[in-house]
């Protein structure tokens, strides 16, 4: 279907917007940039865990 995503698709949109937005704070406050770095690594681990099971 069109315009539908995937869970992994989904993931990997706010993974990029994660990181942006801790590079953006990385140069305001390093510790809400770290906050937001420490969410992107938990996304991306989702994001391996799921490639994993596919394949499988």
């Amino acid at each position: 279907m069109f315009g539908m995503k995937t869970k992994k698709q989904k993931l990997e949109t706010k993974l990029a917007k994660l990181r942006e937005e801790s590079y953006l704070l990385s140069h305001k406050n390093r510790t809400k940039s770290d906050e937001k770095a420490a969410e992107a690594d938990l996304v991306l681990k989702q994001i391996e865990e799921i490639e994993r099971q596919n394949l499988k």
